[in-house]
């Protein structure tokens, strides 16, 4: 069958069956809005920047477990897409970018609206692709697929030039793709598997230590039941959160900078560490001369690039996490004893006890990490969550009570501001009958504010609860901590109102001072058929605490405010 490139694009979406594209068009995309025009099969988004198109995909794609679909323009509209692909990258999201390109003819001239698109996004992508001829556009588009979603996900990009749209060839759609270069290992080692479960009924202190991979590989179910057969305790990163449910008992908090004391003493006492698709990030790490310096590690993760990557392994297995779990469990089920590991459990409830994470409330002044519990006594597992990045993120994985996998949608690897509205309005294409909360702060809100504009004209209702400190709220705590109070450009005197804004945008707004004001503005907003969003004035000068300080070890936390 012949067809033009741009048609191409569309059947090949079509058979993928992507539903649901988020763009911006422009001139080098013009023949593939027309075609979008025409077709029925994908309803597409118009966003009002091209970085909340790319990051609406990615939140869609987070929430869902899809491929995430954004198409832009050329030039600026391509480079403005270029953070949003970032963040897809650095938290191993699967998506497909498609940007246009000048003609063929024109590439390497300077023309209007040119730019070396695939050059600036080979760093930030899994793959990418500049299409030369229509002919070959079907295979890249299924090659784009199967790269984005296979593996370590990523997102893929493809260069299509504005003559390709227009240029004839038959369509012959791949029905498998084979790479020479790229098959992913999926099964582990037995013989590796076998002696990391040896090694675990062997240990006296183990801890697992799950990442984002479990996540991704939807490996969750079997997470809890290792955790069930074996008794051992766990800690989340940021990016796992959701995986151990927040009452499961055997759950330690989240690890890292701002992690737990529980979490982060089980990290630095432990003789064994089994990492569970997880990248030992510097967050996690602290100081790597003293990172898990009494613990044999056992890594395992699909990207053999990533173990031994940071921290020395002992036990490395290449493999797609769920599958790895589902050879190890009945090997660890016949060399561990839980009872084994009572007196570390034990010492680590203590832990918990000396040092539970939490924060002194009060009547006079709301404080933020209030609005995070009182939003989750409300919503619980009825929501799903997004956030920016600052303080609010931070308390928001602190305090919210998650209950499963990709509930959380938040920007670890590349710590984007203004990802959250974005991602919030993906999340709810994807999950229409849930609840949507993203927390935000008064300076990451202004990023992507535009969009509450995509929101209001698809009618896709989500809550936005704006912890509004006047303040640059991380930074602020950064230089009070560490620089003598020096407040550099973090302090926000002049603001929007933030009610007459969304008004503006066609949604409805809420300005509260109190605690008994808050919980009537979330128990309406979450009712509303449109964008809503709730300012609340919080305590300026809170802290998120516990932390350790940048190059510190994880054991050296500052807990209190009188510490730091």
């Amino acid at each position: 069958m012949q067809m033009t490139g741009a048609q191409m694009l569309i059947e090949a979406l079509r058979l993928e069956g992507v539903t649901h594209v988020f763009g911006y068009p422009g001139g080098a995309v013009l023949n593939i809005y027309d075609e979008i025009y025409k077709q029925t099969h994908f309803k597409h988004y118009l966003t009002r920047h091209e970085q909340a198109a790319v990051v609406a995909a990615d939140g869609y794609a987070r929430s869902s477990g899809e491929v995430g679909v954004a198409i832009v323009t050329s030039g600026p509209g391509f480079t403005n897409a270029v953070t949003g692909i970032a963040t897809a990258y650095a938290d191993s999201t699967p998506m497909v970018i498609i940007s246009g390109q000048v003609p063929t003819g024109l590439i390497g001239t300077d023309a209007f609206q040119e730019i070396d698109a695939v050059g600036i996004s080979r760093p930030c992508t899994k793959h990418n692709y500049l299409v030369r001829n229509a002919a070959e556009l079907p295979r890249i588009i299924k090659e784009a697929f199967y790269i984005a979603k296979s593996g370590r996900p990523g997102p893929v990009h493809i260069d299509i030039p504005k003559d390709v749209t227009a240029e004839e060839a038959a369509f012959v759609y791949p029905g498998e793709i084979k790479m020479k270069t790229y098959n992913p290992t999926y099964k582990g080692n037995l013989k590796q598997i076998k002696k990391a479960a040896e090694a675990i009924g062997k240990a006296k202190k183990p801890v697992f230590y799950i990442g984002g991979g479990a996540v991704l590989s939807d490996a969750g179910e079997l997470v809890l039941e290792m955790l069930k057969a074996t008794g051992i305790p766990a800690v989340e990163t940021l990016m796992a959160l959701g995986t151990v449910p927040h009452d499961n008992p055997l759950r330690l908090g989240m690890v890292g900078m701002h992690g737990s004391y529980a979490a982060n003493m089980a990290m630095s006492e432990a003789d064994l560490m089994i990492a569970l698709g997880a990248r030992f990030d510097d967050r996690v790490t602290g100081k790597l001369s003293e990172f898990a310096k009494h613990a044999r590690i056992i890594h395992v993760d699909i990207d053999p690039s990533s173990i031994g990557k940071i921290v020395d392994i002992d036990y490395p297995i290449v493999g797609d996490l769920k599958n790895v779990l589902e050879e190890m469990i009945p090997e660890v089920k016949q060399t561990v004893n839980p009872e084994r590991y009572e007196t570390w459990r034990n010492t680590l409830k203590r832990y918990n006890e000396i040092h539970p994470l939490g924060y002194t409330d009060s009547d006079a002044v709301i404080k933020p990490q209030w609005v995070v519990e009182e939003v989750g006594r409300m919503l619980g597992d009825k929501a799903v969550v997004s956030t920016d990045v600052g303080q609010h993120q931070m308390w928001a994985a602190q305090f919210y009570p998650f209950s499963y996998q990709r509930q959380w949608i938040t920007s670890g690897g590349l710590g984007t501001m203004g990802f959250g509205l974005p991602a919030a309005l993906g999340a709810k294409v994807a999950n229409p009958e849930k609840t949507v909360i993203n927390f935000t702060g008064d300076g990451s809100i202004l990023m992507n504010i535009h969009d509450l504009m995509t929101a209001t004209e698809y009618r896709i209702p989500f809550v936005n609860v704006i912890l509004n400190n006047n303040y640059l709220g991380m930074v602020r705590q950064w230089q009070t901590m560490f620089y003598q109070n020096r407040l550099a450009e973090s302090v926000i005197d002049m603001q929007p109102d933030f009610v007459k804004l969304v008004e503006a945008f066609g949604g409805v707004g809420y300005r509260v001072t109190t605690k008994q004001e808050f919980r009537e503005a979330l128990e309406d907003a979450i009712k509303q058929d449109r964008i809503a969003m709730i300012d609340v004035v919080v305590n300026r000068d809170e802290h998120v605490l516990p932390m350790v300080p940048t190059g510190g070890a994880l054991y050296n936390m500052i807990l209190t405010d009188k510490e730091k």
